[in-house]
């Protein structure tokens, strides 16, 4: 979460602090005066629009109008954007907190126990403090992006699990499929090992029903030879054929996982297209060597609104890649990466940065080298590129219309 000031206009003049501790069935409130007393200690109400009245009662009963009461409440997960909509909708103040920040707060005032009544008065002690520093609330297309670009990434990696899993099952069904189809996850490949799989269930079905599968399939590359040596393969397999059934089962359910994965898939990258093409802040981006649509999906999604920094440094510091050092005494830590923000963020430019090396013409990849020719270590320079392209990022998405200059990625320009 990007810091924004947490004084406005707005709050010179609440009368009332709220703090909201947002579950994904159910909400606890609090409500304070600036001096710190307590107007209501405690409320539960159903996080749902049935629940919503039992919370807006409480505060309508309060000598304010909505844009005199200030209400805070942690950005956890998705369960907020609802009663965080309502609430705006009706004209109160609002503020986003990040979780980590109200956590270190909690820790440093002592406090052992955690109940929902306990976060929910913590929320409204960190926006008397003056310490709350207010979260970004992403615009609509931000949040389309992150949607989209999020399942994504999850729908990758089970489907590389799918892979795995396949890939396992038949090195024990039928270990000489291979011979034939290098990749057991590609289109006929699946289409077989669905129909047949195990060498025990080739060798019963036959040469003429495999042939008229593999021809079935669109491209039509494989033909009766193939038929046959599959066959002849499944025959004089060494196969235990142990937990048949079993493992027979598995091996289709995960070819049918995977087919219905990348089918899902397909469907977001065609969304993700569309978004990028009626995009215009991302023009810059989509020049950048080695930045292919996902990366540069990625980067609008979970970098959001970059005019609200106000310096490049802050953009580093964002995703995670600022060093953080510790020290004591005479002792002193190794530097690390912060790795605070977006996982997701890092992992994206990490395989660019890694494309970037040996890609040909890459200002990047260039970058990368000369660094290590200097004496750097290798995962030292890989993390340099990464921060670079982070910040040359930033600089195209907050100059809309400007266009990527590879010159700019070893200057000043670059930031």
């Amino acid at each position: 979460m990007s810091t924004t000031p947490s004084a406005s206009s707005e709050e010179a003049t609440i009368k009332y602090v709220c703090g909201v501790d947002i579950g994904s069935q159910s909400c606890v409130g609090c409500i304070c005066r600036p001096d710190r007393s307590m107007v209501v200690k405690s409320v539960t109400f159903a996080n749902a629009r049935e629940g919503w009245p039992i919370w807006e009662e409480k505060l309508s009963e309060l000598d304010a109008p909505p844009s005199q009461i200030l209400i805070g409440m942690e950005a956890t997960s998705c369960y907020h954007e609802n009663l965080y909509h309502e609430l705006e909708q009706r004209g109160y103040v609002l503020r986003l907190l990040h979780p980590r920040q109200t956590h270190q707060f909690h820790e440093r005032q002592g406090l052992r126990a955690k109940t929902d009544r306990l976060d929910a008065m913590t929320i409204a002690r960190v926006l008397l403090s003056g310490e709350a520093r207010a979260g970004y609330v992403p615009s609509e297309q931000v949040a389309t992006y992150r949607e989209l670009v999020r399942l994504h990434t999850r729908l990758s990696d089970e489907a590389a699990a799918y892979q795995n899993e396949i890939q396992a099952l038949v090195v024990v069904l039928f270990p000489e499929f291979t011979q034939i189809f290098v990749d057991p996850c590609g289109q006929t490949a699946l289409a077989v090992l669905k129909a047949f799989p195990s060498a025990q269930a080739l060798d019963e079905a036959g040469v003429e029903p495999l042939f008229h599968l593999l021809r079935a399939q669109k491209p039509a590359h494989y033909g009766r030879p193939t038929a046959q040596k599959l066959v002849a393969l499944a025959k004089a397999s060494v196969s235990s054929g142990r937990a048949l059934a079993g493992r027979s089962l598995s091996l289709r359910i995960l070819c049918d996982q995977l087919e219905h994965t990348r089918a899902n898939l397909a469907r977001l990258e065609a969304e993700i297209e569309e978004l990028l093409t009626h995009d215009p802040r991302v023009k810059g981006l989509q020049q950048v060597p080695g930045f292919g649509p996902k990366t540069v999906a990625v980067l609008r999604a979970e970098l959001g609104d970059v005019q609200r920094f106000a310096r490049t440094d802050e953009v580093i510091a964002y995703g995670g890649m600022d060093i953080a050092i510790k020290e004591s005494g005479l002792w002193k830590g190794q530097p690390k990466l912060s790795k605070r923000g977006s996982g997701l963020l890092r992992r994206m430019l990490y395989m660019a940065a890694m494309r970037s090396i040996s890609l040909e013409g890459s200002a990047f990849g260039a970058y990368y080298h000369r660094l290590v020719e200097r004496g750097l270590k290798k995962m030292s320079a890989l993390t340099a590129v990464m921060r670079k392209m982070l910040a040359v990022a930033a600089h195209l998405l907050m100059h809309e219309g400007e266009e990527y200059d590879p010159h700019k990625v070893c200057g000043s320009g670059a930031g």
